[in-house]
Order: C-alpha cells, then sequence, then structure tokens
C-alpha cells in the first residue's frame, strides 16, 4: 500500500521534523506533511543563539538540518501541500491532500504549529526578523543597548518588556488602550522600572526602513495624530494564534484552540498525538517543540509496535 505509512505527522516545523527524524529511526514508516515550507517558525528566525550545543544558527539552516536528517533516516516530506480533509476517530487514519490524494497511517502527530498574532499594518511582513520580533527570548540578547518598542498591554507584554530591559537601554510600551489587561503585579513591575516608558491610547500604523527596520509611525488612537519615531526593534506581545482551524470537531481543544494533551502527548482519539506550538502549554521554543516531538513520537512508535503485535498474534 504505497499511499500507507504506519505514521502521518502533519507539520513540518521542529515539532513535526524531530518526530519524523525518531520514527524514522525506528524503522517506522512515516510521512510528513507540510503545508507551508519546511521548518515552521524557525525560518522566521533569523539567527537562534539559545539551541543547546549550537553556538548560533540562522533558523532557515537549522530547519533545513532537521529536514535532511529525517529524510536520511528514510522519511518522506511533502511540503507546499494543503490538508483539506482528516479522519482520525478510525483505527485507520485519513488525510486528505488538496482534495484529491488521500493518505492512510495506524497513528497520526499533529504538529501544526502555530503564529503570532500580528499587527497586519504595511512593513509588518518585510521587517519581520529583520527588526521585528515575537519573541524576546529569542531575540532579546540581539538588541544589546538598542532602544526597542514592545507592542502590547496583557500579561506576556509587560512581562516581556521587563526582561528586555536586560538587554536594551530604552523600551517604549506601546498599547491601544489607556489601561493594561494584565495582572498587578506585571503593571507594577513594568511602571517602576526606569527604563520603561509608555505610549498610551496608540497604536504603530506603518514600519519603515531599509534593509533593517529604522523607525516607526505611531497614531494616537483618539486623536489620529501621526508621529515618526526611530527605532532599533519592535517586539509584538498581542496575543497567539494556533494553527488548528481544521481541528475543531477532530480532537479535543480548548478555549484558545489549542489541542488538549496529557503527559504522553496523546489526545482524547486513540492513536493521535500533538506536539509543539499547537498544543496547550505555557512556553513556546525550538527546544520545547523538540520535546514534545521527541515524547509524541516515542509513545507513536510503542502504540505502531503495540497494533503490530496485536495484528501478529490474530494471524497465529
Amino acid at each position: 500500500m504505497e499511499n500507507h505509512f504506519d505514521v502521518i505527522v502533519i507539520g513540518g516545523g521542529a515539532a513535526g521534523l524531530t518526530a519524523g527524524i525518531y520514527l524514522s529511526r525506528a524503522k517506522i514508516k512515516t510521512l510528513i506533511l507540510n503545508e507551508g515550507t519546511a521548518g515552521g517558525q524557525m525560518v522566521l528566525t533569523h539567527q537562534i543563539a539559545n539551541y543547546p550545543g549550537i553556538e548560533s544558527i540562522s533558523g532557515y539552516e537549522l530547519a533545513r538540518n532537521m529536514k535532511t536528517q529525517a529524510q536520511n533516516f528514510g522519511c518522506v516530506i511533502k511540503s507546499n501541500i494543503k490538508v483539506t480533509n482528516l479522519i482520525l476517530d478510525k483505527q485507520i487514519k485519513e488525510v486528505v491532500v488538496n482534495n484529491k490524494d488521500t493518505f492512510t497511517s495506524d497513528a497520526v502527530i499533529l504538529a501544526t504549529g502555530g503564529r503570532s498574532r500580528t499587527l497586519g499594518v504595511p512593513g509588518e511582513e518585510e521587517f519581520k526578523g529583520k527588526g521585528i520580533s515575537y519573541c524576546a527570548t529569542c531575540d532579546g540578547d540581539f538588541f544589546q543597548d538598542k532602544e526597542i518598542i514592545v507592542v502590547g498591554g496583557g500579561n506576556s507584554a509587560l512581562e516581556e518588556a521587563v526582561s528586555l530591559t536586560k538587554y536594551a537601554s530604552k523600551v517604549t510600551i506601546v498599547h491601544q488602550f489607556d489601561h493594561f489587561q494584565a495582572l498587578e503585579h506585571y503593571i507594577h513591575e513594568a511602571k517602576n522600572n526606569p527604563k520603561i516608558n509608555f505610549i498610551m491610547e496608540s497604536k504603530i500604523s506603518e514600519f519603515i526602513g531599509g534593509e533593517q527596520l529604522s523607525k516607526v509611525i505611531i497614531q494616537n488612537q483618539k486623536s489620529l495624530e501621526k508621529t515618526e519615531m526611530k527605532i532599533d526593534g519592535v517586539f509584538v506581545f498581542i496575543g497567539y494564534v494556533p494553527n488548528t482551524e481544521n481541528l475543531a470537531g477532530k480532537v479535543s481543544l480548548n478555549s484558545f484552540g489549542e489541542i488538549i494533551v496529557n503527559k504522553d502527548m496523546a489526545t482524547n482519539i486513540p492513536g493521535v498525538y500533538a506536539a509543539g506550538d499547537s498544543v496547550a502549554k505555557k512556553y513556546r521554543q525550538v527546544t520545547t517543540a523538540v520535546a514534545d516531538g521527541t515524547i509524541a513520537a516515542l509513545n507513536a512508535i510503542e502504540y505502531v509496535n503495540n497494533l503490530r503485535k496485536e495484528l501478529s498474534a490474530e494471524m497465529n
């Protein structure tokens, strides 16, 4: 059965590629289906400097290395496709691609990833990774002694703004309302940090620069007056969106649309696991995605091997 695999991994980011490496190395016939370019959010990161054992590497290069490693173990990877239907609640799982090709498997790992909520203003796409970041842990140290903006008014925005003062000489929080939606502890900590300034009831309406971001246009929400501000970098923390729109009704999701898993990365459907940024968890890093992918793969291997034993026993 050419289109039947032991495990299908949906998503080719850090979690999916890691799962592919572990599965294929264990001689599990594996297919990774990826809707974009292999690597997921890693590809958008200009430089990764906190991956254990690697002093510095571009996100693109790390993704390429993971992909090559998985393929060398025999993993089949199909990128730039569209998963158009999923049947997960049967023993044999079905994945339909591009409304025409059907692949089946004994187990599925959902590694669909997620994306930071964006502002959707001119210049944002152009300067992602070139002055605009959505991860303080990933990119904070690139802005040593620089002036930066943090966009947002929730817990993560204020917490990360305080964290970024370890590197930046000045942090300006830009928030669209006249009050914060964060816990009082985070508000107090931000307001009492001498490096942090505030521009309230305002939003960034445009990002401007050459090869790198150099300035922004800030618009007051009430007066609509626009001000140009020179800046070295902007960190956007206005929420996170898991790529689970097509999973509603297929597996259990929480109120944020994140996949609910147990310690084995198992969903509520037997033989279906999930890993990476699409699952319900607190931290989203390349290393946590790799860990999730490892755990999901090891449990999927056990699941498939148990099915093989059951089938062998029935035949005997």
